[in-house]
């Protein structure tokens, strides 16, 4: 579901220094140019493949990790429709985090190590997942509006430049497509629905707005990675473009559901048909990725423990499996 946008983005970073043979690089670049995809077996540079695992990596953590505030709504979803389609939506995810997985494991990192970095907080996911989801209005937001982002995120980034997370990107687009309808028909029910539903909508997206504003990254200005992952058609779109094309897609459907976006200065530019808005707080995102965000801590205990309770499971599944020899008669 939820693509990273922020990746390789952060404020400060320092990039690794890169020695790689030029008459390689001049030909990978080339194929690139070419629009020709890389495959595991091709060369590439050390610092594509770091991006790209980091990328990839964090892409599926965020799925799992995406699937938890949902997740606590299953039991809870007003009625036994609701209760599949959010069961069948929390699947989904998990088993896009299964895609990603593999994907990143073609350049070279394990899923055990890709877990154990995720589990001990040197692995980063989605900034959205570390906030609560208090009333089912927030399952529906989420489902909605940031399944909304991470489609945009997904449909971008699946005509980049490396094959195997272009396809497992193609197959996860395809199924969030359905999970989008699920949000917004969520949502219009709620708003077409009490005066006590609509508030509570209400309330969910004035929760949700920050987020949301803060699921493509942070503004290109401060941006230290862009250029580079965009030259490599790792990234295809920057943080404020996509941010720009939520906006310009889903503010309009958010005012037709009679709701107030909370924030008094957005507006769209008619001389630069760009959207204005306010700078949400860099400094929480940046809080939030690092581990301080509401959620944190109780996300990664839950994941521990699914882990470590699945541990007999992965064993099981390692053994060797004895042969069976017939008895000599």
């Amino acid at each position: 579901m939820y693509g990273n946008a922020y990746v390789g983005d952060m404020p400060n970073a320092v990039p690794e220094v890169m020695c790689e043979d030029p008459e390689k690089l001049a030909e990978f670049e080339a194929k690139i140019e070419r629009g020709e995809k890389i495959e595991p077996h091709d060369w590439m540079p050390r610092e594509y493949r770091r991006q790209l695992i980091r990328m990839i990596e964090q892409h599926a953590h965020s799925e799992i990790i995406g699937a938890l505030p949902e997740g606590t709504w299953i039991t809870r979803a007003p009625g036994f429709k609701r209760k599949l389609a959010l069961l069948a939506k929390v699947q989904d995810e998990v088993g896009h985090a299964q895609l990603l997985y593999n994907a990143a494991e073609t350049l070279g990192k394990s899923r055990e190590a890709m877990l154990n970095d995720l589990i001990s907080g040197k692995s980063k996911y989605s900034n959205v997942f570390n906030y609560p989801a208090p009333t089912w209005a927030d399952s529906a937001v989420i489902a909605w509006l940031i399944d909304a982002g991470a489609i945009i995120n997904q449909v971008t980034n699946s005509k980049g430049s490396y094959g195997p997370y272009c396809r497992a990107l193609e197959r996860i687009c395809q199924e969030e497509s359905f999970h989008l309808k699920y949000g917004y028909e969520n949502a219009v029910t709620l708003a077409t629905g009490t005066k006590k539903q609509r508030q509570m909508l209400q309330d969910a997206l004035n929760r949700w707005w920050t987020p949301v504003m803060h699921f493509f990254g942070p503004p290109d200005k401060i941006s230290v990675h862009t250029e580079k992952l965009m030259k490599w058609k790792i990234k295809l779109a920057s943080n404020d473009e996509m941010r720009q094309q939520f906006l310009n897609m889903y503010v309009p459907k958010i005012w037709e559901l009679g709701l107030t976006i909370p924030d008094p200065a957005l507006r769209k530019n008619p001389e630069t048909n760009t959207w204005e808005y306010t700078e949400p707080d860099w400094a929480e995102f940046m809080r939030v990725i690092n581990g301080d965000g509401p959620c944190n801590k109780e996300r990664l205990a839950v994941r521990n423990m699914a882990h470590e309770k699945g541990k007999w499971v992965r064993a099981a599944l390692m053994k060797p499996q004895a042969r069976h020899v017939a008895p000599l008669s």
